[in-house]
């Protein structure tokens, strides 16, 4: 019989979920790194969360918005920087922001971004998704591109398509 409150209620014998800090199911995603630490198998699939790493002078995806889930970024190493397309301009950036170590990035359901890493130092994201879904995203772009080199636009369309993903335009923000 579980252990019960006072009043009767049963305490819930949950397990925890750790993960050691060289843990987790690491995949490449062309020049990125990603390090998956929940894919929503613990959390009835109500978060994602990974680490990604983008080497120095890496390109990001193609500018994009999201119909199913939120995402935030917690910078923890480098500078990352975050683009806001300008609708109809392909490759033209309305705002960009360079977040480093210890900024907090949100991007809720239906905000248009891309992010890049045009910097000389590599760059670190603590990153989630809720509801964890997007996570398989990641998955399958890790099969679909060549490891250590840019990710075609292409691959990446045809990824995003399939996890409630809108491209802005097909231009990747380019290191400087």
């Amino acid at each position: 019989m579980p252990a019960t409150l006072p009043n009767g209620i049963p305490i819930p014998e949950v397990p925890l979920s750790f993960v050691p800090a060289k843990a987790g199911e690491v995949i490449k995603l062309g020049q990125l790194t990603c390090r998956i630490m929940e894919d929503g198998s613990n959390t009835d699939n109500r978060i994602g969360v990974a680490e990604l790493i983008l080497p120095p002078k890496t390109p990001g995806p193609p500018p994009h918005w999201h119909e199913m889930h939120d995402e935030t970024f917690f910078v923890t190493k480098g500078t990352i920087r975050f683009h806001v397309p300008e609708p109809g301009s392909p490759g033209v950036d309305k705002k960009v922001v360079d977040a480093k170590a210890g900024d907090y990035m949100v991007v809720p359901i239906r905000s248009p971004h891309t992010f890049s890493n045009p910097f000389d130092e590599e760059g670190r994201i603590f990153f989630t998704t809720t509801p964890s879904f997007y996570i398989n995203y990641f998955k399958l772009l890790s099969t679909l591109g060549e490891e250590g080199k840019p990710m075609p636009a292409e691959v990446n369309m045809t990824a995003m398509a399939l996890y409630a993903t809108t491209l802005v335009d097909k231009q990747p923000r380019k290191p400087e």
